[in-house]
């Protein structure tokens, strides 16, 4: 690797062990290796090096748990049980990638004042949106963009909400037995 793709490295690294606040040049340059003169020239600057990290860091986090809820045994389960399957998934990765999860919400904080970030965060959503479409309900978000969209951020609103309600207080947040019967008694008033 080189210095470009080792500070990245070193700045996701630094996420998951400081948080995005926390995080200095120089905790950077340590954990990668490199030298400080490096971020100004391969990022320019610290900003623009942790918004590239925490874009990296929440991109591998979807996908791998894209990839936990696809492998996931579902053969033979009902479409609620398999929304349950996922939102076990989905629940519990909030431990691993914890720090992560908070850096976004530093990220929501800079969006007003930083195009790049608010850029970043909406191109994410919208990532995410065709991700969740193709996962939780095997939609082509190419075939079919209006339901992808559609199911997509149902989904992402699902995950925006339920998630910041386990960061903040994953002793009383929903588990996935409790959103698969919100949503059967949704559906069923609907």
């Amino acid at each position: 690797m080189g210095h470009r793709e080792d500070l990245l490295e070193g700045a996701v690294r630094c996420l998951y062990e400081k948080g995005y606040a926390r995080t200095t040049a120089r905790d950077i340059v340590e954990a990668s290796g490199t030298n400080l003169g490096s971020i100004g020239y391969h990022y320019g600057g610290m900003e623009n090096l942790l918004n590239a990290a925490l874009e990296r860091a929440v991109e591998d986090w979807g996908l791998s748990l894209a990839e936990a809820i696809m492998s996931a045994n579902t053969e033979g389960l009902t479409g609620a049980e398999r929304f349950e399957t996922y939102w076990e998934h989905m629940i519990s990765s909030v431990e691993t990638h914890r720090p992560v999860l908070m850096a976004t919400f530093d990220a929501f904080l800079q969006m007003d004042r930083s195009a790049d970030v608010k850029r970043m965060l909406v191109n994410g959503m919208r990532d995410a949106r065709r991700l969740w479409a193709e996962v939780f309900h095997g939609i082509d978000p190419d075939l079919d963009p209006v339901r992808a969209e559609q199911v997509g951020s149902f989904h992402q609103a699902l995950v925006t909400g339920v998630l910041t309600q386990v960061l903040i207080d994953a002793d009383d947040a929903p588990t996935a037995q409790d959103l698969a019967a919100a949503v059967r008694l949704v559906a069923a008033s609907l």
